[in-house]
């Protein structure tokens, strides 16, 4: 589901950037920590003072480990992707639609209200507040929905044919109506919403969910 970039400046583990000239730092801890002030701020909220006191190094091994700001987000990005999102795949290996509605929004909550990390979604958080400065990072983000929306599509249109749902309603349709209730979750995370709320948000949108 994710859109995997090439990492030129980030080794994935902590092993010096040049034989016998050690880094100084570790690019999977920095970036982890990066991650978490993007998750906390935003892409316009998160200041390079922000990011480089959060990840322990200067703005200059920040630019030669990671590039620039924009750089340094997608990097974020993918990791968020690669330990946040891993339920997406599982969701859609559910047996029915209702089953990846479930998978989904239950993965949802889970990733956005584990102790160890910020609240809520880390591109809805991204995108809300984007002005002409961000514009290609929302354009970042919108492209790897669109690429995660193509996957539920394929899903859904199987379900329909398998018989979960009826032909009166569309699949496109159906996931436009997941992705709201997603969205809204994680909006509610981010305000700081108690998990159980959330859990009850699922349970009235699974009572509801249209089945044969």
């Amino acid at each position: 589901m994710a859109t995997v970039l090439e990492h030129p400046a980030t080794q994935s583990d902590c092993a010096p950037a040049h034989k016998g000239r050690p880094r100084g730092f570790c690019t999977d801890t920095a970036l982890a920590a990066a991650l978490r002030v993007f998750w906390t701020k935003g892409y316009e909220g998160a200041s390079i003072s922000d990011l480089t006191e959060a990840m322990g190094i200067t703005r200059p091994s920040m630019y030669a480990a990671f590039g620039n700001k924009e750089s340094l987000f997608r990097h974020a990005l993918d990791l968020y992707e690669r330990e946040k999102l891993d339920y997406v795949g599982r969701a859609l290996a559910a047996p029915t639609a209702r089953g990846v509605a479930e998978r989904m929004m239950r993965g949802g909550i889970e990733a956005q209200t584990s102790d160890c990390a910020a609240k809520g979604c880390l591109s809805v958080i991204s995108i809300l507040p984007c002005g002409d400065d961000a514009v290609t990072i929302r354009e970042e983000v919108i492209a790897r929905r669109a690429s995660s929306h193509a996957a539920m599509l394929a899903r859904f249109e199987r379900a329909q044919a398998e018989g979960d749902f009826g032909d009166e309603l569309a699949p496109g349709d159906l996931i436009n109506y997941l992705l709201a209730v997603l969205q809204g979750l994680a909006v509610q995370a981010s305000g700081g919403a108690p998990r159980e709320q959330l859990e009850r948000t699922v349970e009235l949108t699974l009572r509801t969910w249209p089945t044969q």
